[in-house]
C-alpha cells in the first residue's frame, strides 16, 4: 500500500532518527513512502525507505520537481504550496504523523476528510490520531486499519 508520512519540516535528531526507522520499516514490508518532499521527517522517512530498497513519492509544494530531497524517487510538482497537502493524504491509504505544526495538522485534518487512518509518533493529540510508541507500531496499525482491523480485535471497530 502507499503510506502517506507527515511531519515537521525543521526536526531534532530523535524525530530524524524515528522517521527513519519508519521509512525503512515502511520499506521492507513493500509499502510505498508517499510524503511532501523536503525536508526534515519528509527528508528522512525518505532516506530510510530508499536505503531499505522502498520507493518514495515527493509532492513538493512548487512548481519544480527538482526541489525533492535527494531520496525521492518520484517527484510531482504541484505549484500549490501548503494546498498541496491534501494531494500528500489523498495519496496514501493511510498517514503516520511524526512530530509536526501546522502543516502537519493540516494534513490530518485532511485524512480524517479522506476517511485515512492516522498512526501518530510524538505529534498532535487529535480526535482521529491513533497515537503510537514505535515505527513499527505505528507501521502495525496502518496496516491492521488498511485491512478493517483497526484495533485488533477481530474487525470490531
Amino acid at each position: 500500500m502507499r503510506v502517506s508520512v507527515v511531519g515537521g519540516s525543521a526536526v531534532g535528531a530523535t524525530e530524524r532518527e524515528i522517521a527513519h526507522e519508519l521509512g525503512g520499516r515502511l520499506a521492507d514490508r513493500g509499502h510505498t513512502v508517499v510524503c511532501g518532499g523536503l525536508g526534515g521527517v519528509m527528508e528522512a522517512v525518505c532516506e530510510g525507505a530508499r536505503e531499505a530498497g522502498g520507493h518514495t513519492v515527493g509532492i513538493v509544494p512548487g512548481d519544480d520537481p527538482d526541489d525533492a530531497n535527494p531520496f525521492v524517487e518520484t517527484a510531482v510538482a504541484t505549484g500549490l504550496g501548503h494546498a498541496r497537502n491534501a494531494l500528500v493524504v489523498m495519496n496514501g491509504d493511510a498517514v503516520v504523523a511524526v512530530d509536526g505544526g501546522g502543516g502537519t495538522l493540516s494534513e490530518i485534518g485532511y485524512a480524517a476528510v479522506f476517511d485515512r487512518p492516522v498512526a501518530g509518533l510524538d505529534t498532535h493529540d487529535v480526535a482521529g490520531v491513533h497515537p503510537c510508541e514505535t515505527p513499527g507500531e505505528a507501521v502495525d496499525y496502518v496496516e491492521c486499519a488498511v485491512d478493517g482491523d483497526s484495533d485488533g480485535d477481530d474487525g470490531v471497530r
